[in-house]
């Protein structure tokens, strides 16, 4: 028997409309609001992982907020987070883009923003830092942090 096709709700930028959207599309053509017919963003639902090379690229190419997780692997409660990261994308799609950048592997970056303890969560509009929340923040006081800038 065939699986069905999966789907997903975004919400458009524009009116607030909640649109369902399928992860299969045979048309090529980029989804639109059932409502005010405004583009709607297709962002990640997964975290996107951001390096030194990537950064100023995908901060700056975005007009939604970038919520920044800055961790390391032998880092303890940066893995505590990880699967609050991974549901903030889901949840956020498109209205954030949630992101991940290892410091070890990406100095430059770390270095840029100053991160000296991690984990550390960048929110950016633009490129630049507008918050920064340091360490094992619970899923609430993300969103708490994250409303100002949605």
């Amino acid at each position: 028997m065939a699986e069905p096709a999966k789907s997903r709700i975004v919400e458009c930028a524009n009116c607030g409309a909640r649109n369902r959207l399928s992860s299969v599309d045979a048309s090529g053509k980029a989804p639109v609001c059932g409502k005010c017919h405004s583009p709607l963003a297709t962002a990640p639902s997964t975290p996107v992982i951001i390096t030194d090379a990537n950064f100023s690229a995908i901060a700056n190419g975005t007009q939604i907020p970038v919520l920044l997780d800055m961790w390391a692997a032998w880092c303890g409660p940066c893995r505590m987070i990880a699967p609050v990261i991974e549901q903030l994308a889901a949840e956020l799609s498109g209205r954030v883009l949630v992101g991940k950048l290892d410091v070890d592997a990406n100095p430059q970056t770390a270095a840029q923003f100053r991160v000296q303890s991690i984990p550390t969560l960048l929110i950016l509009q633009n490129g630049r830092e507008v918050d920064r929340i340091v360490g094992a923040a619970g899923k609430a006081a993300m969103l708490q942090r994250l409303q100002r800038f949605i």
